[in-house]
């Protein structure tokens, strides 16, 4: 057998030189392997690693070939931000479309919500730049101004047969009067009148009874009383509250208490229903 030279590798397993990566002779791998378990490398041909002891079975070859380059998604980034950013515009503009167009139609007089606090017994506004409309700041007001608008608002509600409208401001208007401590007989009547036309007709009892036990003769406490006994069907007890209603005025009026005057016309329309009922019994 030739000696080796320096460029041949002798096989491991029979002992031929050779050059390249196996054995001409026996077909064994001339490359040398590395252990995955320490990374030593390994003798062509051995069995187990020199160094751990792992089977040489188990080993892996040394890489001879570039790894595989990892995809990224860098020249695709811009894409991906510009496909947001187009995203997001058009949901922009689609929200503001939406709005618009709810807005529109909540300015419609047939389904409009009149804004809490407006006097509705002067301007609505002052003008702000440009001629916009802005509305009064109730936070201002003192308690007693702020439920006197909520009631104004409440009734031209009522009278405008909006009860959806009036079923959205009648708790604020609620609540706005039983802030008040004391409340006046007046605003006793007022809070039932809220009450009766939102539908809370024991809470509007109450305060006719109130009233009527501070002054049984109170012309506002009186009608109150006739419209709950109208509403829940009392005939008899209606009839009888429109009678001491026909008895107390004339002394009552001549008293021009405050609330007489500011409810003028519920007193004179009760007045007449009561005198036609009664003209009608006779």
């Amino acid at each position: 057998m030739s000696q080796p030279s320096p460029r041949d590798v002798v096989c491991a397993t029979c002992s031929t030189a050779g050059i390249g990566k196996f054995c001409s002779n026996c077909g064994a791998s001339l490359e040398a392997a590395i252990c995955p378990e320490c990374n030593s490398s390994i003798t062509p041909g051995a069995r187990f690693c020199h160094n751990c002891g792992r089977p040489v079975g188990s080993v892996r070859q040394p890489a001879t070939e570039p790894a595989e380059p990892v995809k990224t998604l860098a020249p695709s980034l811009p894409w991906i931000v510009a496909a947001i950013a187009l995203v997001t515009l058009l949901a922009f503009l689609a929200g503001n479309a939406f709005n618009s167009r709810r807005g529109s139609s909540l300015d419609a007089p047939q389904n409009a919500l009149p804004q809490a606090g407006l006097d509705d017994r002067g301007p609505v506004a002052d003008a702000g730049p440009g001629g916009a409309v802005r509305a009064p700041d109730i936070s201002q007001l003192s308690p007693e101004e702020r439920a006197d608008r909520l009631f104004n608002r409440v009734m031209i509600l009522g009278s405008q047969g909006k009860t959806d409208s009036v079923l959205f401001f009648a708790p604020m208007a609620i609540s706005a009067y039983q802030m008040l401590n004391p409340m006046t007989l007046d605003q006793r009547y007022d809070l039932g009148r809220i009450a009766e036309i939102s539908g809370a007709l024991p809470l509007a009892r109450a305060q006719a009874d109130t009233i009527l036990q501070n002054n049984p003769r109170h012309l506002l406490g009186l009608i109150l009383a006739s419209r709950i006994a109208a509403l829940e069907n009392r005939v008899a007890e209606r009839k009888t509250y429109d009678a001491r209603l026909l008895s107390a005025y004339p002394a009552e009026v001549a008293r021009k208490l405050p609330e007489y005057e500011r409810h003028a016309d519920d007193i004179t329309n009760t007045l007449s229903a009561a005198r036609s009922s009664s003209s009608q019994a006779r």
